[in-house]
């Protein structure tokens, strides 16, 4: 079986599984300094359920990166899409275009740039933020709720 449609989540709101799946991945402080934004699961394209949760099995996650940009006194922090990583593939090296982002242009404003750039940076060398367990039960829901429906 493979999935209805591309999987798609929001950030902080609740959508219908045919067209997106809602979940809030931060905690209540995170959320508030992430504004509400739509993030795509990259790497599980061509995986059908009994595919991912095989690779879920063998130690497969999902994982977000934060990165940062800063424009002289103005400075924002954001997540990237979510990614899903293989058991065995290096989340630190899908990080590294976040990671630059952030070495490059973050360290500029003042005074949230060098903050906000280290917070980021130390989330990415360590493989991102684990989302495995809010993006299984968001999947979860959304399998029940389109089976039910249909």
């Amino acid at each position: 079986m493979r999935w209805p449609v591309r999987p798609f989540l929001l950030l902080g709101r609740v959508a219908s599984w045919r067209f997106a799946k809602g979940i809030v991945l931060f905690s209540r402080r995170e959320r508030d300094t992430l504004p509400v934004m739509s993030a795509r699961i990259i790497g599980i394209d061509r995986m059908g359920p009994s595919e991912l949760n095989f690779e879920l099995q063998r130690g497969g996650k999902f994982v977000t990166y934060y990165y940062c940009i800063s424009i002289i006194v103005m400075t924002f922090r954001r997540g990237s899409d979510i990614y899903f990583i293989k058991a065995g593939e290096s989340s630190v090296s899908k990080g590294l275009p976040w990671t630059l982002i952030s070495l490059l242009l973050g360290w500029w404003g003042i005074p949230w740039g060098p903050i906000w750039t280290i917070q980021s940076l130390t989330v990415n060398f360590r493989g991102g933020k684990d989302v495995t367990a809010a993006v299984v039960n968001a999947l979860s829901a959304g399998a029940a709720s389109g089976a039910a429906a249909g």
